[in-house]
């Protein structure tokens, strides 16, 4: 019998995950991870990573009759994450929490809990399919989450199980209603989950020492140097990003681009945001075979994104640079560019 360690967010789809593996007569065990303080003061309703998801994920695991555990991970989640997160956005970048949070502290942790628990494999209720030691694209599109693992260790792949990654979300909350879980009908969770009211700058302003230049006013200007406008901190801003700018000439002007050492943000027309190259740092391969200069492959640059295709230009030990055969729109440094081939991730790194 295999033995799996779930891990449980206390919303639907990793309590589904975690009874659909119970149902297939694998020795379940949940673990819920603490990943931060949520503080004495009222705490605004989440459908993951409160204290009623603990609540909502041990509900779950007493109906499935399986054991449950709480994994403290906040000091390394402090670190690897929220630190990451500030100093990030004092740089004049667009940082991803989920990947870093999925790339250092979740699945390497899982694992190593995994393993004390003599268990076999890991399982969690990403829509991603780990098939055959390679990731997948999850089966619902819409709901496709393979953009947020490339980071994850490749040796880890093998062990993975991801057991909504072949359902579309409709399924999934049909399966929760079937099993009669208390998640069944709880909502997704579309913010950060240390920002839950998505006020990011505030977070940025209780942790960045006081006149932090990312957070001082400065000027908004045009690629040519015109000004145009003020604003209240570039840490405020990020590439695409089109509210709270001023008009130009009648035309919307978007965040082209931002400059921290003169706390310039600069602006200009949609069609400025296009780019025909893309260069990663930080590359994690997924893949057996590093791709080599000359290969072709997808590249995603956003979630939301649709993958180009692209041609390896260069490629160091951790670093890619990418030829773009079509181009891709508002790439933001800090933002994860996440390799294809076709529906299988090859791996991905952090655009420079």
């Amino acid at each position: 019998m295999t033995r799996v360690l779930v891990a449980m967010s206390g919303g639907v789809d990793s309590s589904v995950a975690a009874a659909l593996l119970v149902e297939q007569g694998c020795d379940v065990v949940g673990a819920t991870m603490k990943l931060f303080c949520y503080g004495d003061g009222p705490l605004p309703d989440r459908p993951c990573c409160s204290l009623d998801s603990i609540q909502d994920a041990r509900a779950v695991a007493d109906r499935l009759g399986i054991p449950h555990y709480l994994l403290n991970l906040e000091d390394r989640f402090g670190h690897d994450v929220i630190e990451n997160f500030v100093s990030e956005y004092a740089r004049g970048r667009t940082p991803i929490p989920c990947v870093r949070c999925n790339s250092f502290t979740k699945f390497s942790d899982l694992l190593a809990h995994a393993d004390a628990l003599g268990c076999d494999a890991i399982a969690t209720g990403h829509y991603a399919r780990a098939q055959a030691g390679s990731l997948f694209r999850g089966a619902d599109r819409a709901k496709d989450q393979s953009y947020f693992l490339w980071g994850i260790r490749a040796d880890v792949v093998p062990r993975m199980l991801t057991p909504v990654g072949g359902l579309t979300k409709r399924e999934t909350r049909d399966a929760a209603r079937r099993f009669g879980l208390a998640t069944a009908e709880k909502a997704e969770s579309q913010e950060i989950c240390f920002v839950p009211d998505g006020d990011y700058a505030a977070v940025l302003e209780r942790r960045l020492p006081a006149a932090a230049p990312a957070l001082e006013p400065g000027p908004i200007v045009t690629a040519d140097g015109e000004r145009v406008g003020e604003h209240a901190g570039f840490a405020r801003y990020t590439i695409g990003q089109r509210r709270g700018l001023p008009s130009g000439s009648g035309k919307p002007l978007y965040v082209t681009a931002i400059r921290p050492e003169t706390r310039e943000v600069v602006v200009g027309p949609a069609d400025a945001l296009d780019v025909w190259s893309v260069a990663l740092e930080e590359v994690n391969w997924l893949s057996a075979e590093p791709l080599a200069a000359g290969a072709r492959c997808q590249v995603q640059v956003r979630h939301r994104a649709k993958a180009v295709e692209a041609e390896v230009r260069a490629a160091g030990p951790a670093t890619l640079e990418l030829a773009l055969l079509e181009p891709a729109r508002a790439v933001a440094p800090g933002q994860s560019g996440v390799l294809y081939d076709g529906d299988r991730v090859l791996g991905g790194g952090v655009i420079r």
